[in-house]
C-alpha cells in the first residue's frame, strides 16, 4: 500500500493547546476498542494522543492474522511511521511528547526510546522482545510486566530490570492485564498501573 497516508486515531483535550502529547502504540491485534478507550482516557486528563495503525501497509488491523501482520513490519518503515505520528502530535500543538504501548506496542515503545525519537518519556507495557533488545535509551523509562505472563518469563523481566531498574511487576497479573473487557484483564493491577503511568507522564511531560 505504497503512497497511502498513515492512518491514526487522534484525541485532543478540551483545553486549547499547547498540551503534552502521547503516542499510543497498539498490541499485536492492531487498533482495538480497548486502545481507543486508552486514548480517550488520556485526553480526559489533558493529553493529546495519536495512535497510528502500524499495519496499514498490509491492509490494516483486520487484514490478516496477527502473526502475518507483525511479520510484515519493517524497521525502517516502522521508524518512519513513528516519526510521522510524532510530527502529527507536534502539528496539533503538543509541546512535550511521550510514548506508551502494549504487547507488540510495548516492544515498539522501547525501540522508540532507544531510537532517540525526541521523546520526553516512554512507558512500555509487557513488551515481549524488550529483554532481547536491551541497550541505552534516550529518555526516562518506566516498564510494566505481569508476573504470570505466559510470554515473558520472570528471568526475562529480571534481565530487563538489570538494565533498567524502573520496572513494575504485578505478581498475579498475566499478559494483557490492561486489556479491559478481556479475560486477561486484572482490575487491581490495571488501576495501579494507570495511576503510576499518569504520575510518570506528569513528572516528565508537565513539569
Amino acid at each position: 500500500m505504497t503512497g497511502q497516508a498513515l492512518p491514526c486515531f487522534v484525541t485532543r483535550p478540551l483545553a486549547p493547546p499547547p498540551w503534552p502529547g502521547l503516542l499510543v502504540i497498539h498490541e499485536g491485534n492492531g487498533i482495538s476498542p480497548q486502545l481507543l478507550r486508552v486514548c480517550e482516557r488520556l485526553a480526559d486528563v489533558g493529553y493529546a494522543t495519536v495512535a497510528p495503525d502500524l499495519f496499514f501497509r498490509s491492509g490494516g488491523s483486520e487484514a490478516a492474522d496477527y502473526g502475518t501482520l507483525i511479520g510484515a513490519l519493517r524497521p525502517d518503515e516502522l521508524r518512519a511511521d513513528l516519526t510521522e505520528a510524532h510530527g502529527r502530535l507536534r502539528a496539533l500543538g503538543a509541546d512535550r511528547i511521550g510514548i506508551t504501548g502494549f504487547c507488540l506496542g510495548g516492544t515498539i515503545t522501547y525501540r522508540a526510546a532507544r531510537w532517540g525519537l525526541d521523546l520526553a518519556a516512554a512507558a512500555p507495557f509487557y513488551g515481549g522482545h524488550i529483554a532481547t533488545e536491551l541497550g541505552p535509551v534516550a529518555c526516562p523509562l518506566l516498564l510494566f510486566f505481569g508476573g504470570t505472563d505466559e510470554y515473558i518469563p520472570p528471568k526475562a523481566i529480571e534481565k530487563v530490570r538489570g538494565t533498567h531498574p524502573d520496572v513494575v511487576v504485578y505478581p498475579e497479573a498475566g499478559h494483557g492485564f490492561m486489556r479491559d473487557g478481556s479475560s486477561n484483564y486484572d482490575a487491581t493491577a490495571a488501576a495501579d498501573a494507570w495511576a503510576r503511568l499518569l504520575a510518570f507522564f506528569a513528572q516528565h511531560l508537565r513539569e
